[in-house]
């Protein structure tokens, strides 16, 4: 047990390592980390709009089996299968953009505090650090609404998971009638996270053009 927790702790060591060599390599080359965190804003920002698209079209291809009125029912089964798959990878994407988004703010926000402390004028000081709490402000707002839109798409993918597995063992018309009592609630899961989705999108335009107009 302690091998696995030291082990495990030395992957993160690593990793943060790692995070630093590239700001330091970027740095270096011109790029500062503020210039990186609003390029990684923006990704996470049209990575949850994919992702939002994506899962309104899970919505409606499950609504189109429900209201299945003949036809090829292994091919409409594939085709909800292949959506449900891309609708996971879109919720993995926007967790790993969020998470890139934290990375790189995070080390921003240290050194900026370290710097803090290297001023000689306290004037400058003063007004560096009333920028640094507005800031860290506005980024606390943008990350939690994107981790709060971001926990609304499991609670869609689980049913999901479920009706495209129950598919796969009954393709016949009466079993899949009996998926429409399950349409009400998907569809409020759907409509809760499109919700949150839009929030956390305007949320993070507003962040971008805030830090373009400093």
């Amino acid at each position: 047990m302690r091998i696995r927790l030291l082990v495990f702790v030395a992957l993160i060591a690593g990793l943060g390592a790692c995070s630093n060599i590239y700001y330091g390599t970027m740095e270096k080359m011109g790029v500062h980390k503020r210039d990186i965190m609003m390029d990684r804003v923006k990704a996470a920002r049209d990575t949850q709009n994919k992702a939002k698209q994506q899962f309104l079209t899970a919505m409606e291809q499950f609504r189109s089996v429900v209201n299945f009125k003949g036809g090829d029912l292994e091919r409409e089964y594939k085709k909800l299968n292949a959506t449900l798959q891309k609708s996971e990878a879109g919720a993995e994407a926007v967790h790993d953009r969020i998470s890139a988004v934290e990375d790189v703010s995070d080390a921003l926000f240290k050194e900026w505090r370290a710097e803090l402390k290297q001023y000689s004028s306290a004037s400058l000081r003063k007004s560096s650090q009333r920028k640094y709490d507005s800031t860290k402000a506005k980024y606390k707002e943008l990350i939690e609404s994107m981790r709060k839109a971001e926990s609304k798409l499991e609670p869609v993918l689980v049913p999901l998971r479920d009706q495209v597995l129950y598919m796969k063992h009954n393709l016949n018309a009466k079993a899949i009638a009996g998926l429409s009592s399950e349409l009400s609630s998907v569809q409020t899961n759907v409509d809760r996270l499109v919700r949150d989705m839009d929030v956390a999108i305007a949320q993070a335009d507003k962040f971008i053009a805030e830090l373009q107009g400093e």
